[in-house]
Formats: C-alpha cells, sequence, structure tokens
C-alpha cells in the first residue's frame, strides 16, 4: 500500500473555493459525500460513439467496470474521449490518431482521478488511449471492447475485411453475382464489437494482453459474452488496487515489454499496423525501439495461429482455443517471463493458468502453422528509411520478384486508371502507389493493398507485388510493402519511380531495390515539385507541419516522451 498522497486530493480535499466547486458541482450528479473522503478516484476513458460501431457497446461495459470500482472501494468517473471509428471517419482514422491521444492525455492530466480504465476496441482507439496515458503515466488498465461473433455464408466463415476484399475481386471477375455480394453485406458484421479476424482491433487487444497492460482473456472473448461483462467488473477492481500501491502504467512499458509485445505478434501473424502503433508508444514512454528490433526479433518467428488474413478461423474459434493466453505459453520460452502484470503476477505466472495450444487454431512452437509471421523490414535505395511486409499474408512465389513499375501518383489516379484496359501493366508488374505517406495523404490511408486490375483478376491474377508509402488494413492480405521511409511527400525516392522502372523485391534479403541508376534519380528530383499541402487551417495544418515519419511511429515531433501527472498550473 502507497502512502504517497492521492492525486485527485488536490480538488476533492482541497479548502475554501478549490473544493467547495469541484464537490459542490460533482454532487449535483446525486454522489454523496463519502465519495470525496479520499478514496481511489478511477477515471474510465470511454471511446463509445454511435459513429463507431467497434465500440458501440462501451457505455453499457463502463457500467460493469464501475461496480468493480466501487466493490474495491473506488469512486468510478466515466468521460468521453474522441472516437476514430474505420467505418465512417474520413480521409482516414490514422491522421486523428494523435488528436484522440491527445485529447485522452489532458483529459486524464487535467482531471481529479488517481488511476484511470482505458475502454477502447476499434483500431485507433487501442494506440490513442495507451499513448495518451503514458504520457501522464497514472495506474493504468486497458480494457477491449472484444471482436464480434463469426460471420458465416452458409458454413463457410466469413471475416471482416479480408471477405470484403475478396468479395470485391470476386465481383470484378464475375465469380459473385450482385445479390450474393448484397447478401454477405447484411451478415458480415451481425454483432457488437470489433473485426473479427486477427485485424488491428484484435491485434491491438493481443499485444496490450500480452504487455501486461489488461487482463488475461482481454483480447479474444466475443463482445457480446457475459464474461466479458465480467472481465470488465474485474478491471475496475483491479485499477482500484493499482492506485492503492502506486503502479504506474510505466511499470509495464519496458523495453522487455514491447520485445514481448513484437514477438507476440509474430505468433499471431498481427497486424502491420502494430509496427506504427508500438514505434509511437514507445517514443511516449521513452524507450529505444525501432524497426531494427522488429526484424530482429520478427525474422525467425514462426506463425502459431490460423486466423484470417493469414488463415481460415476467427476471433470467437481463438477465444475457445484458449485465446492469447494459450498462445503466450507456447511461446513462453522466447519471451521475458519475469516481465510484470496488470494482473500482479508475472507474465510466465499467468502462463501457468493457461491452457495448451489445441493444434489446430492455435499450434504449438515446434509445429507451427506458417514458418513466417514476423514483421520482415525492408531497406534499400528504395526505402532508405526503412519499409515493411508481413510475410504470413503475401505469396511465398512473389517473396522474391523483379518487375517492371506501374506507377500512380496518388490514390485519386490510381482509381482513375487501375481497371483501364489499356493500362500497360501484367501479373509480373510491380504496382507503385505514391503520396499516401503520413504528410502526403495526410494521414497515412488503409489503401496499400490497392486492388488487382479488373483485366487481370478476370484472367484469374489473385496477387500482384504492390509497393506505396501508405498503410494496409490488418484485415487484408497480399505481396505488399508499406511505409516506405521517407515517404514521397517528404522527398522519399519513392516519389521518383516512374512506369517501367525496374524494381527488385528480395524479403529473404531483406532488399528493396529501385534499378535507376543515380545520375538519372538526382535529375528527376532536381525536375519533382516540392511538396504542398492543401491544408492552410486546424488540426490538419497541425499534422502535415509536425507528423513524424513511419520509421518514428507517426507521432507527432512535440509529443514524443512523457510530462508531469499534474497540470502546469492551478485552477484560479
Amino acid at each position: 500500500m502507497s502512502d504517497k498522497p492521492r492525486r485527485s486530493r488536490a480538488w476533492f480535499g482541497a479548502e475554501g473555493s478549490h473544493g467547495f466547486i469541484p464537490r459542490s458541482w460533482m454532487k449535483s450528479q446525486g454522489h454523496p459525500s463519502h465519495m470525496f473522503d479520499g478514496r481511489p478516484v478511477i477515471g474510465i476513458a470511454n471511446t463509445f460513439s454511435d459513429l463507431t460501431p467497434c465500440n458501440g457497446h462501451l457505455r453499457q461495459l463502463a457500467e460493469f467496470v464501475k461496480r468493480g470500482v466501487y466493490e474495491a472501494g473506488g469512486f468510478p468517473l466515466e468521460f468521453p474521449v474522441f472516437s476514430p471509428g474505420e467505418s465512417n471517419l474520413r480521409p482516414t482514422t490514422m491522421l486523428f490518431r494523435n488528436l484522440a491521444s491527445m485529447d485522452a492525455e489532458c483529459a486524464i492530466r487535467g482531471n481529479p482521478m488517481d488511476g484511470v480504465v482505458l475502454l477502447a476496441g476499434c483500431d485507433k482507439t487501442t494506440p490513442s488511449l495507451l499513448m495518451g496515458a503514458a504520457s501522464v503515466d497514472l495506474p493504468t488498465i486497458l480494457l477491449s471492447g472484444g471482436p464480434m461473433l463469426n460471420a458465416w455464408d452458409g458454413r463457410k466463415r466469413m471475416g471482416s475485411g479480408t471477405f470484403v476484399s475478396q468479395s470485391v475481386q470476386k465481383l470484378q471477375a464475375g465469380t459473385m453475382t450482385q445479390a450474393q455480394f448484397d447478401a454477405a453485406e447484411a451478415a458480415l458484421s451481425r454483432s457488437a464489437g470489433s473485426c473479427m479476424t486477427m485485424g488491428t482491433a484484435s491485434t491491438m487487444a493481443s499485444l496490450v494482453e500480452g504487455m501486461g497492460l489488461a487482463l488475461p482473456d482481454n483480447a479474444a472473448l466475443p463482445a457480446v459474452d457475459a464474461r466479458r461483462q465480467a472481465l470488465a467488473h474485474l478491471t475496475g477492481m483491479r485499477a482500484v488496487e493499482l492506485v492503492k500501491q502506486d503502479i504506474r502504467m510505466s511499470r509495464f512499458l519496458t523495453r522487455r515489454h514491447f520485445e514481448n509485445a513484437i514477438l507476440l505478434n509474430g505468433a499471431l501473424g498481427g497486424s502491420t499496423n502494430a509496427v506504427v502503433h508500438l514505434l509511437a508508444l514507445a517514443g511516449r514512454a521513452g524507450v529505444e525501439l525501432s524497426l531494427d528490433d522488429w526484424d530482429r526479433l520478427g525474422r525467425d518467428m514462426p506463425c502459431l495461429v490460423d486466423l484470417m488474413p493469414s488463415g481460415q478461423f476467427l476471433m470467437e474459434d481463438f477465444c475457445y482455443a484458449g485465446g492469447v493466453p494459450a498462445v503466450l505459453k507456447a511461446l513462453l520460452p522466447r519471451l521475458h517471463g519475469g516481465t510484470e502484470t496488470v494482473a500482479g503476477r508475472s507474465l510466465a505466472e499467468l502462463c501457468e493458468e493457461a491452457p495448451e495450444p489445441d493444434g489446430e487454431v492455435i499450434r504449438p512452437l515446434h509445429d507451427p502453422f506458417k514458418p513466417q509471421g514476423g514483421i520482415a523490414v525492408l531497406r534499400g535505395n528504395l526505402a532508405p528509411q526503412g519499409a515493411i511486409i508481413k510475410p504470413s499474408a503475401a505469396s511465398p512465389a512473389l517473396m522474391r520478384h523483379t518487375g517492371p513499375a506501374v506507377t500512380f501518383e496518388d490514390i485519386e489516379d490510381f482509381n482513375a486508371r487501375i481497371d483501364d484496359p489499356d493500362l500497360p501493366v501484367t501479373a509480373d508488374s510491380v504496382l507503385v502507389l505514391k503520396n499516401c505517406g503520413p504528410r502526403g495523404y495526410p494521414g497515412m490511408p488503409e489503401v496499400g493493398n490497392t486492388r488487382l486490375p479488373a483485366k487481370l483478376a478476370r484472367q484469374g491474377v489473385t496477387d500482384m507485388v504492390r509497393l506505396s508509402d501508405a498503410r494496409m488494413s490488418g484485415t487484408a492480405y497480399g505481396t505488399v510493402v508499406l511505409h516506405i521511409a521517407p515517404e514521397s511527400a517528404a522527398g522519399g525516392p519513392l516519389g521518383l519511380v516512374e512506369t517501367g522502372d525496374l524494381i527488385t523485391l528480395d524479403v529473404e534479403a531483406r532488399k528493396l531495390e529501385l534499378h535507376v541508376d543515380e545520375a538519372t534519380l538526382a535529375a528527376r528530383r532536381a525536375a519533382r515539385p516540392p511538396f504542398a499541402s492543401p491544408y492552410a487551417r486546424g488540426y490538419e495544418k497541425l499534422y502535415v507541419e509536425h507528423v513524424l515519419g513511419a520509421e518514428r511511429g507517426v507521432d507527432f515531433d512535440f509529443l514524443v516522451g512523457r510530462t508531469e501527472d499534474r497540470p502546469l498550473r492551478g485552477s484560479h
């Protein structure tokens, strides 16, 4: 038990008007006087929004967190945080991840709370809440909303995003009717919760669990499962204990915790988006983490989990097979088992209670689902500061490939020309998409897994090498090179590629090379106009001026590192 004075006392324990005002106005909500007696105040950061369907049930889930807080002797106070939802927010949610993190950070620092429960779910809500909370460093625990139930097309599983991409290609190729497409749309999202594939939402929920920032089973319990409500109750209880023991979030953000997360991501065949999110979180926590760490730890990491988009099963199946605890148990020989967790026990101790891999959805380390699950980091004259590819989602035949570029200046140019019957493209071509990075779009949208030309899809082509400075959805698949840095808008060589240039991708050698001599590239660079942002005001202007590259997590330069947990000035 900590003897340190509780932070909330600066508000609720103050004398004179500085105590009268916060206590009196809070009592207008029906809170009795004894709730201000010094008990732990637990803020519940809620990313509920009707516009974020993945998080649409978090309002109800928060009530179960409150029950747990009350039972443990705390005082729960729920507050909203900006909710960037994948399915509705334009131009891209990644543009607003940093905004949501700033919202969370300011709300946590400026309000009377001693600890915080982070309620997240949709892709960007998890990293944004983690980033904001890490910058304040109070006792913190995260609770995910959980994945939606499996979707079915007859007796065949349909996966969020993955099935959409496949269906669009089938509709293009004439192997799926419009009626079948419409029926799939109606049946795909059949309950509350986030994508039921190992997309970004499930990946981040899993990595949070593996880092020890959430209680066991956080990632896989379905959103509508009563056990998630029970987990919410336990999370509220545990938040109070973390405050009583003054166990700060930074205890679970050491380099070893991040390394465990990278290893777990490989075993899961997790989303490429985890790269930028963990790099940004490490920057907030003051932990040295780089793309080289991702490559080093992921190089020989097999994929143990047979889940879409890399496999065939979905998150509900993953839950019944043991979820993240079972994967951690299988992976324990490679992990830092002594790392602390918010559960109050080490990772190794938690693994003792976990089930063994079932051998179907979750495979043992000696008999993996795929030999490569980690993220591969590529470098070369086309990506001097790095690029990434997800081998478990790529076509083996294309992992070493040389072909002529077919270039597109931006996503609008791509959409206008990709289905042109006269486009000079073959199955051996390399599709190159420019100006979709953090500054160039702005916001680094999930357009890197560009669709294939319609004329090739009709010929039965199902994959091609695709390059961009963009991201791709965690539910996507294919031989797609992403996050090329520096990006086109920052003067990166990707912006100099022209149609017909030969490009070599060699994943084993970690190479991405443009076969154009330096003199030619210099001439092209001199002729290329400088990047000009279309934004002259507001948050978007701030974003373009201060966003860091993909190799540094796409955070703002002025947000790297943590600061004091108290407001710099008092209330007057």
